[in-house]
């Protein structure tokens, strides 16, 4: 099964979700994560129908639906989905990335490097395993 990158993002009041690697461009928004990945399901398929009655080529795998939607978080998706959870001071402190500079993530009006989005990804697993923790301790 071949796996399809699908970037999803947080932008003003939407999830947005997007890929180029099918014959062109495919995007879908919602105001959930879950509403996100829904209707980019539903797009995606549309698209390759589309594509085929255009007589496009598409891959093999595609055509056949041997594929796999691969959905990351982006940055601003992650810390939307943080936010009220998880301070950004503790996100700060757990990354070493200052919260001014996570607060552009959050926003849109800075991508961050690829390493950055693995340091966010990875402080916000940290702060789980931390309080699944303590919780096993109460």
């Amino acid at each position: 099964m071949k796996k399809i990158r699908v970037l999803i993002e947080w932008s003003g009041d939407n999830f947005s979700a997007g890929t180029g690697a099918i014959n062109g461009m495919v995007f879908a928004t919602g105001k959930t994560l879950s509403e996100a990945k829904a209707n980019f399901t539903e797009a995606f398929k549309f698209h390759i129908e589309g594509s085929l009655e255009d007589g496009d080529r598409l891959p093999t795998y595609v055509i056949n639906g041997k594929y796999r939607l691969n959905y990351e978080l982006q940055a601003s998706a992650m810390l939307h989905l943080a936010d009220g959870l998880i301070t950004r001071s503790a996100l700060s402190r757990v990354t070493g990335i200052n919260e001014k500079q996570l607060s552009h993530y959050l926003t849109g009006h800075r991508k961050p490097r690829p390493e950055q989005n693995e340091k966010i990804a990875a402080g916000i697993i940290n702060i789980n395993k931390q309080i699944s923790q303590l919780a096993s301790l109460v």
